[in-house]
């Protein structure tokens, strides 16, 4: 089985992916980024990810964000990086991974099309090939597993966890339960990931279930709130949970959920609001509108006043 040379512990970023006004890909602005996240306290990178506009993403440009990531890192936290799309491209871009010197690798959904339970085994299957890169599945969209599904993957040696963004917690719970009843090392030492669009909203329903680690797209814009959440959820205080929940991240998801695609855009507003270059998104994303954008320095204005209140 692949082990990653680092656990996967504390917050989780995910850092924008900048680009030009005419769309190209911006490295200088992803350097400043990625090294912004690091000073703030990230856990560990994923880089052309689903924040990150992996589905706009040449293999070149791929290629080249995870390089300027690694330059900038150098080996202070893991850099992971997406991987996904049509099965042979899937199975290309977990290579480029491994060569590039990633960390691990999180293989997103099947592009447009789904298939049965075992086809899905399959495509993990032929995406990492024989690779010995440790590779995080993406359980979302096209890609969602039942149980037995998930159970499968262990016998898939590079496979170490499993990242939730489909959303169904009751799913997700016979998954982690099913996985764990396995009952080897192997089974218990098997990742999983709280991985929806704002994951902080759910967090205290999937720590129930025994699902801890998550993805913050806050940290990108945010991260001292981020990390104030994620310190009071491992220490049970709900007071600041709660607090930070009711201020800030509710009024975020609902001004969030007004668009599709402002998962991404939204984040990347923000993080302009707070200084950093990154350029519009490329389509079909669409950044927000001028009215949404005072909505949203608004609520993050409000999010950092009920943090010093704290």
């Amino acid at each position: 089985m692949a082990q990653p040379p680092a656990p996967l512990e504390g917050l989780l970023a995910f850092p924008l992916t900048p680009f030009s006004d005419t769309l190209s890909l911006d490295l200088d602005a992803f350097a400043q980024n990625v090294e912004r996240h690091v000073e703030a306290g990230a856990g560990a990178l994923f880089v052309a990810c689903g924040t990150g506009e992996f589905s706009s993403l040449a293999p070149a440009e791929h290629a080249a964000v995870l390089t300027r990531a690694r330059e900038v890192v150098r080996g202070r936290v893991p850099v992971w990086v997406g991987a996904g799309g049509g099965a042979a491209a899937a199975r290309a871009a977990v290579a480029a991974a491994a060569d590039g010197g990633a960390d691990g690798v999180l293989l997103l959904p099947p592009y447009l099309v789904s298939g049965p339970p075992e086809g899905l085994v399959d495509f993990v299957r032929y995406a990492v090939a024989d690779t010995s890169i440790p590779v995080i599945v993406y359980h979302r969209s096209t890609g969602v597993f039942t149980e037995a599904a998930a159970v499968s993957l262990l016998d898939v040696p590079s496979v170490v966890g499993l990242k939730d963004g489909f959303g169904d917690v009751e799913l997700m719970h016979r998954i982690v339960t099913a996985v764990r009843s396995v009952g080897t090392r192997r089974a218990e030492r098997f990742w999983f990931f709280n991985g929806l669009p704002t994951a902080e909203v759910s967090a205290h329903a999937y720590s129930a279930i025994g699902v801890t680690r998550y993805s913050s797209a806050v940290h990108c814009f945010a991260p001292e709130i981020a990390h104030r959440f994620h310190r009071a959820l491992a220490e049970g205080d709900s007071a600041v949970t709660q607090a930070l929940l009711r201020g800030f991240y509710l009024p975020f998801v609902a001004l969030r959920d007004e668009a599709p695609g402002f998962a991404v855009s939204l984040v990347k507003a923000a993080a302009r609001l707070r200084g950093d270059v990154t350029g519009p998104v490329r389509p079909p994303l669409a950044d927000p509108t001028e009215e949404q954008i005072e909505r949203l320095r608004q609520l993050v204005e409000n999010g950092y006043r009920v943090l010093k209140g704290l």
